[in-house]
């Protein structure tokens, strides 16, 4: 895949990707408000026109692993990053609300690339692979991060449609860096068949992938709504601290930057303890401070906020870890494929869902209170989850 036949070279390239992956579908959240300003489109009826590219976003995954299994993983990923690049500058360049709607519902289709492709190649190597994950994702959660800060800083000095022009260039830059990374000759993507376990599901994994599905649609669901409103909840909850969008942005991304890091130590937990307790307390995390977040305002609403965002972040090795352990590599790529289809299609149905409970008056923090709730599914799926043992892990025996 890479040139340099190395297991940091290669997880640089996929982490920095996967930055890219976050930040450019989260561009639309925090420039939807200078955007709805100048279509003359009230800004909750105008955040509707970003679903369509959301939804793309998890729809199109299994479309993404079916190519990268037929063709090549190595070329798919080079297809995401001029994909993005380009749909990021026609969504710049939208005269219409349509327009834009179908820009980004293009960039929701290339976006879709990465994780049943990336993730799939990161997991290729097993080696500590809880840790991989956990640094993958603080990379990821670092694009969330960016979204906000560098789309702050772009509305302060300009408008919306340079938030979506620049960052397009640099995708198209950071391309041809993958590109020319690349062997000459893309590797093969299936693995050998006729290695031990390699077709084999490790034993209760009905149990575990069922208690995936309940963790991926209530943990989609809570990640979209925090990663698309926080900006926005704290540009309107921290008026005594700042009006400026910069200010706001700014903080919003000290939210994601540092809660980021949760992911790693989450990581480290997962190679040494079960997944089951650990997926438990995240779970337990998320409805004690989302719902804290909800009747918190200024100051305190931003330090809380940080703790639950550590919690939702903390949640995301864990799902996949799980599936390097009770899936083979040989179906990896479908299974994540599915995972993410519904993680991202239950995610971007927080728009329409949300468009329509602030029109008939609702709060935004009345929907922090509704996802607080929510997390309660998730500490069911910890306690459905199987406590595996350690013999019994597909990673161990691939």
């Amino acid at each position: 895949m890479i040139q340099k036949n190395n297991l940091v070279v290669n997880d640089i390239f996929l982490n920095i990707s996967h930055a890219l992956d976050h930040f450019m579908m989260l561009i639309f959240a925090k420039a939807a408000f200078d955007a709805s300003k100048y279509f003359d489109v009230n800004y909750d009826q105008f955040i509707i026109f970003g679903t369509f590219g959301f939804i793309l976003f998890g729809g199109m995954a299994p479309v993404a692993a079916f190519l990268a299994d037929k063709f090549s993983r190595s070329l798919l990923m080079v297809i995401y990053h001029f994909g993005l690049g380009c749909t990021a500058i026609c969504a710049g360049l939208s005269s219409t609300v349509n327009q834009l709607a179908i820009s980004i519902g293009f960039l929701g289709i290339f976006a879709s690339i990465y994780h049943p492709v990336g993730i799939t190649m990161l997991l290729k190597s097993n080696k500590k692979i809880g840790f991989r994950l956990g640094i993958n994702g603080v990379f990821g959660n670092m694009g969330v991060a960016a979204a906000p800060l560098v789309t702050g800083a772009l509305l302060t000095f300009g408008n919306w449609k340079i938030c979506f022009i620049y960052p397009g260039i640099i995708c198209l830059i950071y391309g041809l860096l993958f590109l020319r990374a690349l062997k000459p000759l893309p590797e093969a993507t299936q693995p050998d068949s006729a290695a031990y376990g390699t077709r084999k599901l490790a034993p209760n994994w009905p149990l575990a992938l069922g208690a995936l599905v309940i963790t991926t649609v209530s943990g989609g669901f809570i990640f979209g709504s925090m990663t698309f409103f926080i900006p926005r909840y704290l540009e309107i909850s921290m008026g005594n601290v700042s009006t400026s969008v910069f200010v706001t942005g700014l903080f919003a991304s000290l939210v994601y930057g540092v809660a980021s890091f949760s992911q790693i130590a989450v990581g480290w937990l997962i190679d040494r303890f079960s997944p089951k307790y650990i997926l438990f307390y995240m779970g337990v995390g998320q409805c004690v401070f989302i719902y804290l977040a909800s009747i918190h305002n200024n100051i305190s609403l931003f330090f809380i906020m940080i703790m639950a965002m550590c919690f939702v972040f903390g949640q995301i090795p864990i799902t996949d870890t799980i599936i390097s352990r009770y899936v083979p590599d040989l179906w990896r790529a479908k299974v994540l494929s599915l995972k993410f289809l519904l993680n991202l299609s239950v995610g971007a149905l927080v728009l329409p869902i949300a468009s329509l409970l602030l029109q008939s008056g609702f709060l935004i923090s009345e929907l922090f209170f509704m996802m607080s709730a929510i997390g309660i599914l998730i500490i069911i799926s910890a306690v459905i989850l199987p406590n595996q043992r350690k013999a019994e892990r597909i990673d161990l025996n691939t």
